[in-house]
Order: structure tokens, then C-alpha cells, then sequence
């Protein structure tokens, strides 16, 4: 009977090891996969296990469906203050509702957000306010501090512009200079400044991704550089990492643990006698019901309005190739053709250039709802009219082809990907992907020149019902979609978001020449583009807007 007693009682004690939940890149995913109300629920599961829990973000929570578009990313922070998260790193897409919206959400919060390598510049003191570099928690006799980091890549994989001042000048830094090191001293600074203050570990909420493009600001390129981080949790490339083991500047192995995307898994970070172990969650079915009613009483609010049949297509319009890989990154699609043809024609444009990186779902035959629209375009982008020479046209399409290989998957993944791959409209192209890219940017990865040959060749543009060759010198007006995609200082910046005429292996050209882009019927003097956040690399389209069309 003692005995029976005693392993009762053993059974109710609650472990000391310390459990930190996290998620990253859920982009309003709050009903999708495990969801909202599973991450609710598996963190009291948690909580009757363990006697220290935490709940964190790794960035990219507040966009990237119609939830967050409506709401401008306030419904997100009030399902994740229901959830009860207790800290958020920002990742590049919580800046897409501009900064004042930015710092609204901050307020809202009741969890803290942090980022160390953000810094405002400027000297009128009207930088974003609320959030920390770090913070310290007690657990027992255990101190862990978190540690927010966020992407330099956030300066075009959002709006150029929402940092810059009325002149174009840029008064927030994200410590992106001298190929990675400035970025690696400050995370080593925040770091040495939390052991100072009494932390016994450091666990970093990062959004920097392990996407080869992304160097020098990978989280791997990160933790080999710096010390005295003892776990990374990480966002920005969506990927699917349970725990591999990175070795810091020391030659210590550091965990690094990323959950994918849209809540697809839950992290788990345990922190036992010292040693870090990660570990995804997934296939989790249980629902905390009192969140589960918070999230449905936040949809309700716009159920009419989403479901709203707009349009209708008796095909599929895609974002894939045909081997289930994204293509909209590296390729055409007819969901992307779709979306570039329909900017060019409310606009009036010449020429249309969009993000391949702004389209962000598929649409399958049948009815077309507004819902369903604010999932492909979740940013509230807006349409802009501006001017360009032909040779900046050139340049905007070198730099975005940058990446473009000749072979568009390895079977399982897509291959060669920019976000800022330009799709168009009214123009059209050919990459030829034997010729090694020789365009340059500078440290926010804006265009700086092309120092080698080009291997976008055979530019054509709609004249008169005609395919011609675009002319370098004069100015063409039109219609690129606003975006980080930007154009550069001392004018507006322009990125080019949603568009979609890819690219086709060209039969006669041979499987390295890849063309793109099907001219459209109507012709004004307009190159129209999208202002708003979205995946790119700023390019230099020439920057004066003709007029803003709205979003």
C-alpha cells in the first residue's frame, strides 16, 4: 500500500528540466495543421508536466493570409497573447504593415518582442520603441536569456522605404555591414552583456534561415562565428530542422532547430542537467477549447466578406511545377501570368513587374472567393506608375535572374530560387543560364552594377502590336509592383511583387536558355509595379511614381 502510494505521489511530481515550446514562419496559419488552439493545448500539456515552460516565436507570425491582412497583424497578436507566448523575435515580414503599424503591435503585446541587431540611426528619436535585445528568466536556480535576431535580408525582403527617412536616407541598421561580421559583433555583444547580467544559458530566437542565398547571415554562418550561445531557434527559410548540430567559433556543437512553416510542427527545446536537446512535435490532434473559441470569434468577423465569390477559372492557377515543387520562384506559372496580365491592365501599363515571392498560394477551378485572392496577395501592396530607361529595365531583370539555374528542382526541392525573381508582363526575355551571374549589390542587397556579361539577353518589348527589341537609352513609363523589391536611393524605392510570366525552356535555345514572359495586348507609355512588402532584392528600376493606383 506504501508502495502504491509512494508511485502515485512520483507519478504528480513535476519536472524541473526546463521545456521552451516554439514555432517560427506560422504566417497566420492559426487554423491550419496543428494550429492555434493545438499550440494551446500542448503547452498546458506541458505545464502539468514540467514546472518551467516557455512559449516563443521565431518571427513571421502576423502575415501572410486574410486574418492578418485585414486586421493589419492585430488579430494575430491577440490570438498569440490568448495562446500566451511569452517572447517573439521579429522576422522581416512583421515590418509589412509599415513601422507605425509595427510599433502598434508592439504595444498590444503582451509578450515581449526582442531583436538586438535592430537599431534606429536617426536623430529625431522616433525610432520603434518596446522591444529589448534580450531578456533574462528565472527557472528555479537557472537563468536562460533570449536572445531576439532578425535578418538583415529584412531591408528588401520588406520596404526599403519603411526604413529610410523623407530624403531616401536609411536611419535603421540591422548591423548588415562588412560581409557578416557586423552582424556577428553585435550578437557576440547582446550575448556577453546577458552572461554579465547572471544568465546560465543563452537560447537565440533567430530569423535568419540556412538558405544558401542568405550568406553571410545564416544562422549556421551566425553561430560559427560567435560564442556562448548555447541553443538557436530559427526562422526566415522554412525550414524542417528537428536538431543538427552547428560548432561555434569554439568548436562547440550548438543546437539549431527550425519547426518549417504555417504550424506544420511545434518545437521543443528541453534543457536537462546542462545539455540542450530539440525536437519537433507533429500530427498533434488536441484542441484547447477556450482558444479554439477565441480564434472562431476572430474569424466570424469577416466570414462574409471572405467568402465572397469574386471570380471564377475552370483550370487550376498554380504556384508549382508540375512535380509538386514551387516554381514561382524560378519559373512561369499561369496563376503568375495571371497576376502580372491583370496589373498590366488596370494600370495601363507597358510593361508589368511583380515578385515571384508575393504570390503566395494556389487556386484551384472553380469559384474564386476575395478570401482566396488575399491568400495569393496577403501584403496590401499598392500599384504604382513609374519611369524607367530601358537599361534599367535590363538591370532589374539581371539582378533578379541572378540565382535562375538551368534545372528547376532536385525532385524534392525547387532549385535556383529568389524570392525577388521577376515575373512580367509586356516584356519579354531570355536567361542564359551558362553565363555566370556578375551582378553586385551592396549590404542591403541593393543593385549596384553588373561587372561582367549579361545573361539576360534578347529583351523585347510591345510596340505597335510587335515584339522589338527594349532600347538601353530611352525612358519607358510603367507599372513594376511596389515593393522591397525597390529601386534605389535618391528616389523611390519600387519592388516588384505579384507577377507571374515565368520562364520556358526555349525548344531551338537549348536547355540553358530560358525565356520568359508572353507581352500582353495593351500598350500605354507605363512600367507598372506593386508598393507593399514582399520577398526580393532591390533592383534599380527608374524610381519616380507616376501615380499610385491603390491597393
Amino acid at each position: 500500500m506504501l508502495g502504491l502510494m509512494t508511485t502515485a505521489f512520483a507519478a504528480d511530481e513535476k519536472s524541473n528540466d526546463i521545456v521552451i515550446l516554439y514555432t517560427n514562419d506560422v504566417h497566420c496559419a492559426v487554423d491550419d495543421n496543428i494550429g492555434s488552439a493545438g499550440m494551446a493545448a500542448y503547452k498546458k500539456e506541458m505545464q502539468a508536466a514540467y514546472n518551467y515552460v516557455a512559449l516563443v516565436d521565431c518571427g513571421d507570425s502576423v502575415q501572410g493570409d486574410v486574418i492578418g491582412t485585414l486586421s493589419k497583424g492585430e488579430y494575430l497578436v491577440d490570438i498569440m497573447n490568448e495562446v500566451g507566448y511569452d517572447f517573439a523575435a521579429f522576422g522581416n515580414h512583421e515590418f509589412d504593415y509599415t513601422l507605425p503599424q509595427l510599433q502598434k503591435l508592439i504595444d498590444k503585446a503582451k509578450y515581449q518582442y526582442l531583436c538586438c541587431n535592430l537599431t534606429y540611426t536617426g536623430k529625431d528619436g522616433k525610432g520603434l520603441t518596446g522591444y529589448k535585445a534580450y531578456e533574462i528568466k528565472t527557472y528555479g536556480d537557472i537563468k536562460v536569456a533570449f536572445v531576439g535576431i532578425d535578418t538583415p535580408e529584412s531591408f528588401t525582403k520588406s520596404t526599403p522605404t519603411y526604413f529610410q527617412d523623407a530624403n531616401g536616407n536609411f536611419v535603421y541598421s540591422f548591423a548588415e555591414g562588412n560581409k557578416g561580421a557586423d552582424l556577428y559583433n553585435k550578437v557576440q555583444e547582446t550575448v556577453d552583456a546577458a552572461k554579465k547580467d547572471g544568465a546560465t544559458y543563452v537560447v537565440a530566437l533567430a530569423h535568419l534561415g540556412v538558405d544558401e542565398s542568405s550568406e553571410p547571415w545564416r544562422s549556421t554562418d551566425l553561430i560559427a562565428n560567435t560564442t556562448g550561445i548555447d541553443a538557436l531557434l530559427d526562422g526566415h527559410s522554412h525550414s524542417t530542422i528537428a536538431m543538427e548540430l552547428v560548432k561555434n567559433k569554439d568548436g562547440k556543437e550548438i543546437p539549431l532547430s527550425s519547426t518549417g512553416t504555417k504550424l506544420v510542427n511545434i518545437g521543443k527545446l528541453t534543457i536537462s542537467n546542462g545539455v540542450f536537446t530539440t525536437e519537433l512535435v507533429s500530427d498533434y490532434a488536441a484542441k484547447d477549447d477556450t482558444a479554439d473559441a477565441f480564434v472562431k470569434s476572430i474569424q466570424e468577423k469577416n466570414e462574409a466578406l471572405v467568402n465572397t465569390v469574386v471570380a471564377r477559372t475552370s483550370v487550376d492557377l498554380t504556384t508549382k511545377h508540375s512535380d509538386g515543387t514551387r516554381a514561382i520562384r524560378n519559373r512561369e506559372t499561369n496563376l503568375g501570368d495571371l497576376c502580372a496580365d491583370a496589373y498590366r491592365a488596370v494600370s495601363g501599363a507597358d510593361i508589368a513587374l511583380v515578385n515571384g515571392g508575393g504570390i503566395r498560394a494556389d487556386i484551384p477551378a472553380g469559384d474564386i472567393t476575395y478570401g482566396q485572392i488575399i491568400k495569393v496577395h496577403p501584403y496590401g501592396n499598392a500599384l504604382c506608375v513609374v519611369e524607367a530607361t530601358g537599361q534599367e529595365i535590363i538591370d532589374a531583370l539581371e539582378w533578379t535572374a541572378r540565382n535562375t539555374m538551368s534545372t528547376y528542382s532536385d525532385g524534392e526541392n525547387s532549385v535556383g530560387e529568389m524570392g525577388g525573381f521577376l515575373q512580367v508582363s509586356g516584356l519579354k526575355y531570355t536567361i542564359d543560364t551558362t553565363v555566370k551571374s556578375s551582378a553586385k549589390g551592396d549590404d542591403k542587397s541593393m543593385f549596384v552594377s553588373v561587372d561582367g556579361a549579361y545573361r539576360v539577353k534578347n529583351v523585347k518589348v510591345l510596340k505597335n502590336g510587335k515584339n522589338v527589341d527594349i532600347d538601353p537609352k530611352p525612358t519607358y513609363t510603367g507599372f513594376p509592383q511596389l515593393y522591397a523589391q525597390g529601386f534605389r536611393r535618391r528616389h523611390q524605392y519600387v519592388r516588384g511583387q505579384q507577377a507571374a510570366a515565368g520562364f520556358r525552356h526555349a525548344g531551338q535555345s537549348g536547355p540553358d536558355q530560358l525565356h520568359q514572359g508572353q507581352p500582353g495586348r495593351r500598350r500605354s507609355r507605363n512600367l507598372c509595379c506593386s508598393a507593399g512588402p514582399h520577398h526580393g532584392h532591390c533592383h534599380p528600376v527608374h524610381r519616380r511614381a507616376r501615380r499610385q493606383l491603390g491597393g
